[in-house]
């Protein structure tokens, strides 16, 4: 990795405490939904951001959630882990998007986006994998924080962007800082020592065949959610039907896929 990325990366102070301790919640599995509505109940902008989520249309839930433990027993463990951790990057890195043309707001609906195609995709396929693979879609993005605010230090921000227009984000990347988000995004989860399966899920997203045989499936789920999840615009008819041609090439149903997908389709 370049080496003030990498720079930046070991910089990063601590996770929060508040965050470690629903880290530690959400990794105990005599822990319950109660334990873990206890501690999100001590952070008020953290309940209100999980409770606006369960009311948007994008997860789709049949009825309005009114309360936190309502909110946290549909969306799971591992998906309120993920908000829990989202917050705290948001709170951790002062967010300049500009060299990806977009909004902090925008960045923070992509992400959102990615979890909620992966939790509608995969709560059909596998419940279990969503452990790893919801909080692993909502995070996979982070790496970029730390790219554009590289770009941004070093007064490269209109030339990156540039370079994104006509080439894509991914040549952008490659070109200035020898990287892609998603290493970025590892390296960053592997400084606050989360767990190897979430690192390698995420590492390996840009090329699932370069990781163990167990975490390939992962990989490969990320790899789907990214190429349909584009930025800034999100999940086009266009994009839907490439993501689902990847699911197909690794043997998986596109009809699931399609399914899943179109429903954020505009």
């Amino acid at each position: 990795m370049n080496d003030a990325l990498y720079m930046h990366v070991k910089s990063l102070p601590p996770l929060p405490e508040s965050v470690v301790k629903i880290q530690r919640i959400c990794n105990d599995p005599n822990s319950s939904i109660s334990d873990l509505t206890k501690i999100i109940e001590l952070d008020p902008m953290l309940t209100a951001n999980i409770l606006k989520a369960a009311n948007s249309p994008l997860y789709g839930f049949s009825r309005a959630i009114k309360t936190l433990g309502q909110a946290v027993s549909l969306f799971g463990m591992a998906t309120v882990r993920g908000f829990a951790l989202s917050g705290a990057v948001k709170s951790t890195f002062k967010i300049d998007m500009t060299p990806y043309r977009i909004t902090p707001e925008r960045f923070a609906d992509i992400s959102l986006l990615q979890n909620a195609l992966m939790m509608r995709w995969y709560s059909q396929i596998s419940r279990n994998m969503l452990d790893v693979l919801s909080p692993a879609a909502f995070l996979s993005g982070v790496g970029r924080l730390i790219i554009a605010r590289e770009a941004v230090g070093l007064g490269k921000s209109e030339a990156f962007a540039n370079k994104a227009l006509v080439n894509g984000l991914a040549a952008a990347e490659a070109e200035f800082f020898g990287v892609n988000y998603q290493e970025v995004s590892a390296a960053v989860f592997s400084h606050w020592l989360f767990e190897p399966e979430l690192v390698e899920a995420i590492g390996g997203s840009i090329d699932p065949s370069t990781v163990s045989e167990a975490m390939r499936p992962y990989a490969f789920a990320l790899q789907v959610v990214q190429t349909a999840v584009e930025t800034p615009g999100g999940i086009s008819a266009a994009s839907a039907e490439t993501a689902a041609k990847l699911v197909l090439s690794g043997g998986g149903s596109s009809e699931a896929f399609l399914k899943a997908a179109n429903y954020f389709v505009k």
